[in-house]
């Protein structure tokens, strides 16, 4: 009994999580959609989405001071002698817009904005969100993830958010308020060869709806093994 067991859970046929998992990847109408991302951060960190409050003078006040952050970005770094208009891919102009935004919210009275930490208390650029901000009289948080996308694909259904959960290098570690900030730029070469950006949109995530995409993946490590290679070319 005890080897016929064994044998069952090595066999390729074997009922394993991946045989149950693949049938219901592949019928689309079971794929997670419209799932509400303030339930995947509080199933995911245990921390709850708060809606901003228009009604709220601090939340009135937090959003004051990252308009007017953004207003400023936005002039600094479409000057023609920005950094970033030596730059040709718009993946590195974002952290531009973070640094920026980072320096102006600490430069206003009342606020304090910096990058998040991970739960090994480790400061972390990469993964959502992008800067933590705390109103210093209330201690009430706020995360921002700024995005940059050109003006033209406003209203395109390509993927431009992601969030993968994770738990030591986690940075959502506060109830909180949490917006992205949206910048449009023109495409370049349609009015000059510089960046430059048209408009920002303070956006709350509260209401946000996101969606399931599973692949597998594996890296050149994994493929590229001495065992696994059947042939290649003359040295």
């Amino acid at each position: 009994m005890l080897a016929a067991a064994a044998m069952a859970q090595s066999s390729p046929g074997a009922n394993t999580a991946v045989d149950q998992l693949i049938p219901w990847l592949l019928d689309e109408d079971q794929q997670l959609r419209g799932v509400p991302f303030s339930e995947v951060i509080f199933d995911t960190t245990g921390k709850k989405m708060l809606p901003f409050d228009a009604s709220n003078p601090v939340d009135q006040r937090v959003a004051k001071a990252i308009s007017a952050a953004c207003d400023e970005t936005i002039k600094k770094l479409n000057a023609p002698g920005s950094a970033i208009q030596h730059i040709d891919r718009i993946n590195e102009v974002s952290s531009h817009f973070e640094n920026s935004l980072r320096e102006l919210l600490n430069a206003t009275p009342g606020v304090h904005c910096a990058f998040p930490l991970t739960n090994d208390g480790k400061p972390q650029r990469s993964g959502y969100p992008d800067l933590r901000i705390v109103d210093i009289d209330s201690k009430r948080v706020f995360y921002i993830d700024p995005k940059l996308y050109a003006a033209a694909g406003r209203d395109s259904s390509f993927r431009t958010f992601y969030f993968e959960p994770k738990k030591t290098t986690n940075k959502v570690r506060d109830d909180a308020v949490h917006f992205i900030v949206g910048f449009a730029h023109e495409r370049r070469g349609e009015s000059s060869s510089r960046w430059k950006f048209t408009r920002w949109d303070l956006v709350d995530l509260s209401q946000f709806q996101v969606k399931l995409k599973a692949e597998f993946q594996g890296n050149n490590r994994d493929m590229y093994r001495a065992e696994a290679i059947v042939a290649s070319s003359a040295k």
